[in-house]
């Protein structure tokens, strides 16, 4: 009995489990038909709709070139050949369980076979798998991206799996990029994932950036954005930008084809007091599947080419009206980032987030209190010690130091009175970096013992309370 000896590529997209077919045929062309009838997944690809063998195939007899009426011996061996620039390409870069699982893709008009490999052959950078980069990851890895960067310094938290859908309460404690990768294989084993459990930085943001041929910013952060902005203008990267604050979003696509950058929309960074993770204001946990699910459609449009880039366009999303809206801008001659003035960099601006002060609200190592410095002071007889919580309403709901007087920041200026400047005022918020700020405001006063709880609320819970929530 003769038998048939298949490429490689067919296995992949047939599922056939052996390279060799061995089937009647006193011809090939017998011997090829009797294989189609055991094996009729086959028949598709060898022969065409009328009956004609598909001439990207080569037969190959022993060692000689064959033809369909070739005559066969009993234990001759047949092997098909593919020519050298064969019509099987496109199908030898998608396996048979990729494409029942992009059926919906490859019956879509302007995605097709080759949108689908233009998916495949993608190298796209997530920065952050938090709230963002958690819905980002999921579609982009269900859509069939074949390689996806993952980078976070942070690890699971319990407060993050109200929006962080990408994690769950079984890798609490696990680095978000792990736990990220471990439910992104589950999603889609056909990918590849790169996870790199650390901060991206001036360090190693071009080699990281490099590697890939798409960014999508899922940070929290000014300097991050500004540093990924820039690399990606240096290295000719689109990034595809989104940020989300309480109820409101906003997604743009940058540097595409010589678009405006993230520089050109905002040259400059907000103060500290303005910063939006510094105000501690929260966001429903929805509005980051919303707004990343954008980002993640705006990188598969530019993946595969399609539709119309939000480049030079800022759309804004307000979750409590349900409204779209949109911003055109253009690219700015002037920009520190892809304009005239590129190169220059503005790190001292770019400093100016939630995690630092502006110079001249800096206070001393000397006005600040550890935990466990405090919970010493309580604990003293006759203590007099004045707790003050300068965080919003809202993040009293969560955990708070008991006896604490409550005055938000923004309304301290005005309540002075209510504070007696002769007592130690031990000043509270989440972190710290509020309540430096209430310090240097009491300090200048006249307030002369207030001091900042060091790490804040969060300090507390981790070196004092381990049963405080945290968030």
């Amino acid at each position: 009995m003769p038998t048939l000896m298949l490429p490689d590529v067919l296995l992949r997209i047939t599922g056939l489990p052996e390279r060799s077919v061995s089937s009647e045929g006193e011809t090939v062309k017998e011997l090829l038909t009797s294989a189609c009838q055991k094996f009729p997944e086959l028949s598709a690809h060898l022969f065409y709709e009328s009956g004609a063998f598909k001439d990207h195939f080569i037969l190959s007899i022993s060692g000689e070139l064959g033809h369909m009426e070739s005559p066969l011996q009993a234990e001759q061996e047949v092997e098909l050949l593919l020519a050298s620039s064969g019509g099987l390409d496109e199908e030898r870069a998608l396996t048979r369980e990729e494409v029942q699982r992009y059926a919906r893709h490859l019956t879509l008009p302007n995605v097709g076979r080759k949108g689908q490999l233009k998916i495949k052959h993608s190298r796209v950078l997530i920065i952050g798998t938090g709230g963002l980069g958690s819905p980002v990851a999921m579609y982009l890895a269900a859509a069939g991206v074949g390689t996806i960067g993952l980078i976070d310094h942070d690890i699971v938290e319990e407060s993050n799996l109200q929006r962080q859908i990408a994690h769950g309460t079984s890798t609490i404690g696990m680095p978000k990029v792990e736990s990220a990768k471990r439910r992104l294989l589950d999603l889609n084993p056909h990918i590849n994932i790169n996870a790199y459990h650390e901060a991206l930085n001036k360090d190693n943001a071009e080699a990281i950036i490099g590697a890939h041929d798409l960014v999508v910013d899922g940070t929290d952060n000014f300097s991050t954005r500004y540093l990924v902005n820039d690399v990606c203008v240096q290295l000719s990267k689109p990034l595809v930008y989104g940020a989300i604050s309480q109820f409101d979003g906003q997604v743009s696509v940058f540097n595409h084809k010589a678009s405006p950058c993230y520089r050109c929309l905002f040259p400059h960074t907000p103060p500290a007091e303005l910063a939006p993770n510094c105000v501690g204001g929260g966001v429903i946990g929805v509005l980051p599947g919303v707004v990343g699910l954008l980002q993640a459609t705006e990188a598969i449009k530019l993946m595969i080419g399609i539709g119309e880039p939000l480049a030079g366009r800022l759309l804004r999303f307000d979750a409590l009206s349900m409204r779209f809206n949109e911003l055109k801008f253009k690219r700015r001659d002037d920009c520190a980032g892809c304009g005239s003035k590129k190169g220059t960099s503005l790190d001292e601006e770019t400093s100016a987030v939630c995690s630092t002060m502006p110079l001249h609200e800096r206070i001393p190592d000397e006005w600040r209190i550890t935990p466990q410095q405090l919970q010493q002071r309580l604990a003293a007889e006759n203590s007099d010690v004045r707790l003050l919580d300068v965080r919003d309403e809202g993040e009293l709901e969560i955990c708070q130091l008991p006896q604490s007087l409550h005055i938000p920041l923004a309304s301290l200026h005005r309540q002075l009175s209510d504070l007696n400047p002769t007592q130690e005022i031990v000043v509270i918020c989440r972190s710290g970096v509020r309540a430096d700020r209430a310090t240097h405001l009491l300090r200048g006063a006249g307030f002369d013992q207030a001091v900042t709880l060091a790490g804040g609320i969060l300090g507390w819970a981790k070196d004092v309370d381990s049963s405080m929530p945290s968030y």
